[in-house]
């Protein structure tokens, strides 16, 4: 990690907030399937795989990851049903599910915000704001880079340079952390800033590339930087 680090930009998806798994699968739920944490997070393993090698070949960014994770989650399941596929894709897009929070995840954000300027770049909605209002850490971060409402989506160098100048900050001073190595990873570091993924399922835990799995975990990091 650069020494020269000013600022630090966080995806929110799957690395500040977490899907509430139990709304969003509660058409599962309702008829008796009951998916575990480790097999979602199989699923995702292998989603992000596939997604990426699409993503770096020209394929459509993010919105195609969904639809391609729960068609295997749903066949692993043998459920087969494109009403539960469709109504599943369209839950997990909505920023309010994404609410559910590590503890200590507030906590993290104001102790590096005493040493660096810290941002959201997040591919979203245009609600991100209001979901990290609800869930508390809003006022840990000094701006919110919202696709929905920028214009431009990741891995698009346009949403970095975006947020970058909302902390007139400079690429190479900044690091930006998030959970997609083709959509974070690759748009941060083409845009010239440094990254680290943020890897909660262990998608990427063989692939050489600098990772944590946790907010202590990148704080050690910083710390060594």
């Amino acid at each position: 990690m650069s020494s020269s680090l000013k600022t630090i930009f966080f995806d929110v998806g799957n690395t500040l907030l977490f899907p509430n798994r139990a709304h969003i699968l509660k058409l599962l739920y309702a008829r008796g399937v009951t998916p575990t944490l480790d097999h979602w997070h199989a699923v995702e393993r292998d989603t992000k795989h596939k997604f990426d090698e699409i993503v770096q070949h020209g394929g459509p960014a993010d919105h195609g990851f969904w639809h391609m994770f729960y068609a295997q989650l749903l066949a692993e399941l043998n459920l087969n049903d494109d009403q539960i596929h469709a109504s599943l894709v369209e839950a997990t897009r909505h920023s309010a599910n994404w609410c559910d929070m590590r503890p200590g995840t507030c906590e993290a954000l104001q102790r590096i915000g005493q040493r660096y300027q810290v941002g959201i770049i997040s591919n979203a909605d245009g609600e991100v704001a209001a979901v990290l209002e609800q869930c508390g850490i809003a006022a840990c971060v000094r701006s919110i880079t919202d696709s929905g409402i920028v214009g431009y989506e990741k891995p698009d160098s346009h949403i970095f340079e975006a947020a970058l100048r909302t902390l007139n900050s400079e690429a190479e001073h900044s690091l930006y952390v998030g959970d997609v190595y083709s959509v974070d990873y690759l748009g941060a570091t083409r845009a010239g800033m440094q990254a680290v993924l943020f890897d909660v399922a262990g998608a990427y835990r063989d692939r050489g590339l600098p990772r944590v799995e946790s907010l202590p975990e990148l704080e050690d990091i910083l710390d060594q930087g």
